[in-house]
């Protein structure tokens, strides 16, 4: 009896396809493939989907139904190196954003009450030893002593204060904490993280590397196990050049299929993701409604300046500003360490020596107080920039709303629709440069109307939908049911 044919591992069969193709850039179908090669069509398809996987290759469709697999870059990764720096430099800056905010804690600790500490202990030293001097009356010690008992106080209420990193917090029950987020909501940030959003902005929650997967893979569920590149791009809103390969790495990873209907349609059928332990699996109407959001209606956002009350900020500033006042004087009367001692001195002299640069009362906290002062003001020049950029995804985002919802009822779409759309998206007037070049990526042809009026038409998208509807009505409610429990360990 013969053996029984073995399936290769689809990595080993694209290991084979890598060696044999000899021009990867050209169009290459499964029997291009297959011949090729050597491998049965089976293998060759599974390393055909994972090569597209690996390297962001696509898929198309002939008019006679062929799939065909193209490969822009061919068998390289030419934005690997692009995508290492990009993460390289958002590593780096990670960590010096990291640095910085230990720093600023550091900072508030150590300037903001310490070196007021410091400050006020000196002053007030400097008028207990001029109380033997009458004829040194003229000195400034007494001008400026009533300010700092005043920030002394300040810097001992912020440290020892309930939301200051040096309290022991209470336990406190449920309905008190409900209590207190009602009431005093801003209260539950503690003061050093308000310097640091005074500083670096509100920190930003790490996006889920997950998210986007998991969001299709319910898709996939909510639409019978049956979705085209329309629905990806719907839910994570991502071009088609990046839709592709991620459907192919998606394949490999569920058991999934890809059809193409007799009108050119491709359909990726995922048959197991179906099956749950539902007793009462969703028809397809009430499926529709569980569907994930669209990524329009995710829009992103340009987070605030600082995220902390007016009041927080300019708490933050007047206490900076006072170590940048304190440190500047420190400066201009040389108050060194060897000259600390001529302050006690009664009989001191009216100009302190000129002792060399005062570090640690005088350069350091100045230096380190224009930083803090420098770095928010800096973020506040580039939000034009940042808005920009939000602004152009709002675009995209918007002519991708606007393609995806009419090519599923096959419907052309008017220049002036998607100008339109993106004039609501971000208040200005779009050029024709920017509607050909989202039309382009997203696989659009211009139509001329009856009038005379431009507009398009997304072929592939619109045969894409036709399959899919008649697939979705053709899919079977037993695909996600589970058989007949045989043996259950808790019985």
């Amino acid at each position: 009896m013969a053996d029984a044919p073995r399936i290769m591992e689809p990595a080993a069969a694209a290991d084979v396809l890598r060696r044999t193709l000899t021009d990867p850039k050209r169009p290459i179908t499964v029997a291009d493939a297959s011949v090729a090669s050597g491998l049965a069509a089976r293998d060759a398809e599974a390393g055909l989907t994972w090569l597209t996987s690996e390297y962001r290759g696509h898929l198309r469709v002939t008019e006679d139904g062929d799939l065909v697999h193209l490969f822009p870059h061919g068998f390289t990764k030419p934005w690997e190196t692009q995508e290492t720096l990009a993460r390289v430099l958002s590593r780096f800056g990670a960590a010096l954003v990291g640095a910085g905010r230990f720093i600023v804690r550091a900072w508030l600790l150590i300037v903001m009450v310490s070196y007021a500490l410091l400050f006020a202990a000196l002053l007030i030293g400097m008028t207990l030893a001029r109380q033997g001097s009458s004829d040194r009356d003229d000195g400034p010690g007494v001008s400026i002593l009533g300010a700092l008992f005043r920030m002394i106080a300040e810097a001992v209420f912020w440290t020892f204060h309930p939301f200051s990193p040096l309290y022991i917090e209470r336990r406190w029950t449920d309905a008190e904490v409900h209590r207190r987020a009602r009431e005093r909501p801003e209260e539950k940030v503690a003061f050093y993280e308000k310097v640091n959003r005074f500083v670096f902005g509100p920190t930003v929650p790490k996006e889920d590397p997950h998210a986007a997967r998991a969001a299709i893979l319910r898709e996939i569920r909510a639409q019978r196990g049956r979705i085209g590149l329309a629905d990806v791009m719907r839910v994570t809103g991502l071009p088609r050049d990046q839709a592709d390969p991620l459907m192919a790495r998606l394949m490999l990873d569920h058991d999934g299929t890809v059809d193409v209907s007799e009108g050119g349609g491709i359909v990726y059928t995922f048959e197991a993701l179906r099956r749950t332990a539902d007793e009462e699996p969703r028809v397809h109407g009430d499926a529709k409604s569980a569907r994930p959001p669209a990524a329009w209606d995710r829009l992103p956002k340009l987070p605030p300046l600082t995220g902390n009350p007016a009041g927080s900020n300019v708490l933050v500033a007047l206490l900076n500003g006072f170590n940048l006042l304190a440190s500047a004087w420190a400066i201009q009367n040389h108050l060194t360490l060897s000259n600390l001692a001529l302050l006690f001195d009664p009989e001191r002299p009216r100009v302190l020596p000129d002792d060399g640069l005062p570090l640690v009362l005088g350069a350091i906290p100045f230096v380190f107080s224009i930083v803090l002062f420098a770095l928010p003001i800096l973020r506040a020049l580039f939000r034009s920039r940042q808005q920009k950029h939000i602004d152009e995804e709002h675009a995209r985002l918007a002519v991708l709303r606007e393609v995806v919802t009419r090519s599923s009822r096959k419907e052309p779409i008017a220049d002036e629709t998607l100008r339109a759309a993106v004039r609501v998206a971000t208040g200005e007037e779009p050029t024709s440069k920017d509607i050909t070049r989202r039309v382009v990526e997203l696989g659009g042809d211009v139509d001329v109307g009856p009038q005379g009026e431009v507009r398009y038409r997304f072929a592939e998208l619109e045969a894409e939908a036709e399959a899919l509807e008649e697939e979705r009505e053709r899919a079977s409610e037993r695909e996600a049911r589970l058989g007949k429990v045989v043996f259950a360990s808790d019985q």
